[in-house]
């Protein structure tokens, strides 16, 4: 944008905004940046910067969790998934493993791995084993994954996918009627794969102001000042503060990737419930490297129900952008990143873990 965060802020601080403003960001490196660079702090007390649902690890439905638990622990199979995914906790009995660390420590070979690569390169020296690819994550990693099988995988690999869209979640927020949000900063690294246009139902439809921010301080305030002005102007509309990288309709060849190999279906997010067109399934054509139909057995019905969060945690509220991280119950006393009860206390992108790592420790007393 060429101007320093110094600048942005006082373009900020001379605006003559209402008594209380309150802007959504929904992806979690937005809210590690704003967080950990002081911005709640910098910015005038009546703008209210809300986490909302910008965290894959956080939604994904307790019951594929449970799935690839169980899998690896009663099939003969290598199963990988990305890091993050290994310290997230299900609703178990207290003498069963309740994540993937757990089931490894139990004797199952789970494996994290930090990209698609690797669980090629895993499939490959085993040969005789299969291999099962626990693929959880947005546009941004569910791209590479959709990369990896256009490609072409070894035969013994297959894929348990949990891959979310971004953006019908805020629709979803919308279409209450009560969004809890005055404007939008749009997740960067989501509009780098599907484009900046994919959130212009945000000003065109809900009459929001909104832009695509960067991850700097500087990228975040000026889409903060955007979206101020667009406010006060009473003129919503799209703006890419985000344009070294952002180009409005995407990356065509990620999109063209995940079309080929993926069916965009109904989807449940953890503690939420089910998003209508809001996650990806892989084609029928991809049937051969399809752990759930690989693996039927595992996949549970019963577990498939709304409230899957652990007793006491509010991980759906502060995903949902309705709390923030310190006004969980269990917030920094029962549920912390060494012992975390709920999936937003566990990823770098969760809004309760970045908290606590900026030194928020205790939760607020209502």
């Amino acid at each position: 944008m060429g101007h320093d965060a110094t600048y942005w802020l006082q373009k900020i601080r001379a605006l003559a905004l209402p008594a209380r403003v309150k802007i959504m960001n929904v992806c979690g490196g937005h809210e590690r940046s704003i967080t950990m660079a002081g911005l709640r702090g910098a910015l005038p007390d009546n703008i209210e910067l809300i986490p909302g649902p910008g965290c894959p690890v956080c939604v994904c439905p307790e019951e594929d969790v449970y799935q690839a638990i169980q899998l690896a622990l009663h099939e003969k199979v290598i199963l990988v998934a990305f890091g993050d995914m290994l310290r997230v906790p299900v609703n178990v009995p207290k003498n069963e493993p309740r994540s993937l660390d757990a089931a490894r420590a139990a004797g199952a070979d789970i494996r994290p791995v930090a990209s698609p690569i690797e669980a090629v390169q895993i499939a490959h020296a085993n040969p005789d084993m299969p291999v099962v690819f626990f693929a959880a994550g947005f546009e941004t990693t569910t791209a590479p994954v959709a990369a990896m099988l256009a490609a072409g995988v070894p035969p013994n690999l297959s894929v348990l996918l949990s891959g979310r869209l971004t953006w019908p979640a805020v629709a979803m927020l919308l279409e209450t009627g009560q969004p809890g949000f005055d404007a939008l900063i749009a997740p960067g690294h989501v509009a780098t794969i599907m484009g900046a246009d994919e959130w212009n139902f945000v000003p065109l439809r809900h009459s929001l102001p909104a832009a695509v921010a960067g991850f700097t301080p500087e990228s975040l305030l000026a889409a903060t000042y955007s979206v101020l002005r667009q406010l006060l102007a009473d003129r919503p509309f799209l703006d890419n503060c985000y344009p070294e990288l952002v180009r409005p309709a995407g990356n065509a060849s990620a999109r063209r990737q995940l079309a080929q190999v993926m069916d965009v279906v109904d989807a449940n997010w953890r503690g939420v419930g089910v998003i209508a067109a809001s996650g990806f399934g892989l084609k029928p054509a991809l049937a051969a490297h399809d752990a759930r139909l690989h693996f039927p057995a595992y996949d549970d019905p019963a577990r498939k129900r709304a409230g899957q969060m652990p007793p006491g945690c509010d991980c759906a509220q502060v995903v949902l952008g309705k709390i923030y991280p310190d006004q969980c119950r269990l917030y920094g006393s029962a549920c912390t990143p060494r012992a975390p009860v709920g999936p937003c206390m566990v990823s770098d992108e969760g809004a309760c873990r970045i908290w606590w790592a900026s030194g928020v420790r205790e939760a607020k007393v209502a």
